[in-house]
């Protein structure tokens, strides 16, 4: 598995490269984890309803074709692509899901935050805040899209939106949530682990064949 670093990147060159890329591998092609920051974006999945978007303002909105509803991405949040044969890796979507959830909150108790998933709405929780989305497109057998965790970023912009497609939902970050004597760790600290985090499940979970 390859991992790839993109630093700051604008969302739809992103998105355009994970579908060339996704459109052009064959089964001998090597899984990839792209760990990255978006500039500010509200992007909608393909069930996105626009009553959710209540107030985006000057913040752009990019339909997407991945799962779920409407989210924010901007500064301070780490977003991770899964670019993954699900084939390969006998790996169902739901698996996958179970994958990313339970990798953020193994990187999360780390930091001695308590987190888990919620059966009703997919994303990674502490008490009843979001730290963690996700939204996935398989097509050809392939993943693509993947997870956004909070990190140490303005969290205002969700105030615009129905997060996630629901009304009032709080939303909350690692600095947010750490407990009290933990120092708030870098941003590239933080990257380097959800990057070992989500690799270490996919291979405890779906190691390739």
């Amino acid at each position: 598995m390859q991992t790839v670093r993109l630093g700051e990147a604008d969302y739809l060159s992103t998105w355009q490269a994970m579908r060339d890329f996704t459109d052009q591998r064959d089964e001998h092609s090597e899984d990839q984890l792209w760990l990255l920051q978006h500039p500010p974006v509200f992007t909608q999945g393909q069930a996105g309803k626009a009553e959710h978007l209540l107030t985006p303002g000057d913040i752009p909105v990019v339909q997407a074709d991945r799962g779920g509803q409407v989210t924010y991405h901007g500064p301070g949040q780490w977003v991770l692509y899964l670019l993954v044969d699900l084939r390969r890796r006998g790996l169902g979507v739901r698996a996958l899901v179970d994958i990313i959830e339970q990798g953020i909150v193994e990187l999360l108790a780390g930091y001695g935050i308590v987190a888990a998933p919620r059966p009703d709405a997919p994303g990674v929780y502490v008490d009843a805040a979001k730290i963690a989305s996700l939204g996935l497109r398989v097509r050809r057998g392939c993943s693509y899209h993947g997870l956004a965790l909070n990190v140490d970023m303005d969290l205002s912009p969700f105030d615009r939106i129905n997060p996630c497609g629901h009304a009032g939902m709080a939303v909350t970050s690692l600095r947010q949530c750490l407990p009290a004597g933990v120092s708030m760790p870098s941003m590239d600290s933080v990257g380097e682990a959800l990057l070992v985090a989500i690799q270490q499940q996919l291979e405890l979970k779906g190691a390739a064949r």
